[in-house]
């Protein structure tokens, strides 16, 4: 019978700096006896809050089986396992698959939330995702690729909406995604790039998005970046009028604040 009171941690590493952390999950690290981080995301930088004894693994090349493995040892040993995800946990970490593992195995789990980029990118910008009467959406995506979309997600659906969009994992089909983007907002609308936002190498090109591809390659992207679209992008960079919220609206009352006479 596994012990129910050493839960294995999914922990969300954040976008790159270590100081985005969570406290929750830098904890976790100081007392884990094992951490296994996805190499291949992760920086290293990030386990500088791991315990003095703490040991470490990639994941980059291992197998689903293999990871498991090696977490049902540790924990048979009674030792405490971090498995550290990039961003958040639950977007584009694979963690579902492991989980269930886990449920096979009776192995008790929990998960810790963490940043993800499209958020340390808007951030980065001074840039608000949902707007008044601009903007009120924001849809986190990914073309299809290697692994498939389902249909009724399918990039061309989604960017029809027109609403703010943060686009992962697809830098290796720009020509695809420039083509889709051109057609729903337009060449000369503003997007923007989010080259591996917080870490020490991060870049932000601003571009229409009829030079998108032009721009990843001349600047030489090819992975670890965002695509961020949408009218918000926009506002951010130019200086003009927007519509304010009600939520400060002198003239607006709510649960918190009456109406002032104007």
């Amino acid at each position: 019978m596994s012990n129910t009171e050493n839960k294995i941690i999914f922990a969300g590493a954040g976008p790159g700096d270590p100081e985005l952390m969570t406290i929750k999950s830098m904890k976790a690290l100081e007392s884990a006896d094992l951490v296994i981080y996805a190499g291949s995301l992760v920086p290293e930088a990030v386990l500088c809050w791991k315990g003095n004894n703490t040991e470490t693994i990639s994941s980059a090349g291992m197998t689903l089986d293999q990871i498991i493995d090696k977490i049902k040892t540790y924990h048979g040993l009674g030792k405490k396992v971090v498995r550290l995800h990039t961003g958040d946990p639950s977007l584009y970490g694979a963690i579902f698959e492991q989980i269930r593992e886990l449920q096979k195995l009776d192995i008790p789990y929990q998960v810790l939330p963490g940043v993800t980029a499209a958020f340390a990118a808007a951030s980065k910008m001074g840039m608000e995702y949902t707007l008044p009467e601009v903007t009120q959406t924001l849809i986190l995506t990914r073309i299809s690729g290697r692994t498939p979309v389902p249909e009724s997600e399918d990039l061309e659906k989604l960017a029809a909406i027109k609403s703010s969009m943060a686009i992962y994992l697809s830098i290796g089909h720009v020509k695809k995604v420039q083509k889709i983007l051109e057609t729903h907002y337009g060449e000369k609308a503003l997007c923007a790039i989010a080259y591996k936002v917080s870490h020490p190498e991060e870049q932000i090109f601003y571009t229409k998005i009829q030079d998108l591809f032009k721009t990843c390659q001349d600047n030489n992207i090819t992975r670890h970046a965002l695509i961020i679209v949408g009218k918000a992008v926009e506002a951010s960079r130019k200086n003009q009028d927007i519509i304010q919220s009600k939520l400060y609206d002198a003239g607006f009352s709510h649960g918190y604040r009456q109406a002032s006479e104007q």
